[in-house]
Order: structure tokens, then C-alpha cells, then sequence
């Protein structure tokens, strides 16, 4: 992902407090994917990887003054054993498009 194409949060958007900027992207809609991260693993200091496949809804969060851009993903074909959402956010980097 380039960020040049992301269009940055303004200094008052930041120090007002806003914690991300919301938007869509149509080109985003609708195009199955994985992604992997990872989560921490209760009682421990330690994280564990996780893994997800679904369909991206189009929808992001763009966080910070230098955009680190998460896609919402819903219809998880994938995820974590006892994975108690139906949705995830995933970051922009972590995202494999499967026709890809």
C-alpha cells in the first residue's frame, strides 16, 4: 500500500482527539481476503498469531496524522478457534486479496 494514495488526518483532527478517520472504498467492496495478526494470549506477556478470511465490506479507519489504514472484514470463512465477533478490522499491509 502506498501512502500517498491515503489522504492524511489534519494536526486538528489529531489534537482535537479524533482517534481515526472513517471512509469507504468501493474498490474494496465486496473482494474476499486474508489477513493475519496477532492478539495476546490471556494470563501471559506473550501473543499468538491469528488468522482470517472473509469479505471486505469497503469500509476503513485510517489512523494517525501519517495514515495506518484497517479495512473492516465480515463473513469470516476463517478465523480463531472461539473467535467471539463477526466482523475484524484488518491493517491495510496484512491483507492478501485472494484472486492475488
Amino acid at each position: 500500500m502506498c501512502s500517498t494514495a491515503l489522504v492524511p488526518m489534519t494536526e486538528v483532527e489529531a489534537q482535537a482527539g479524533e482517534p481515526f478517520r472513517a471512509g469507504f472504498d468501493p474498490a474494496r467492496a465486496g473482494i474476499r481476503a486474508e489477513c493475519d495478526g496477532g492478539a495476546a494470549i490471556a494470563g501471559t506477556r506473550f501473543a499468538g498469531r491469528q488468522f482470517f478470511a472473509g469479505t471486505l465490506t469497503g469500509d476503513y479507519r485510517d489512523y494517525g496524522i501519517y495514515p495506518w489504514r484497517w479495512y473492516l472484514m465480515t463473513q469470516l470463512s476463517q478465523a480463531p478457534k472461539d473467535f467471539p465477533h463477526e466482523a475484524v478490522w484488518c491493517d491495510a499491509g496484512s491483507l492478501a486479496f485472494e484472486d492475488d
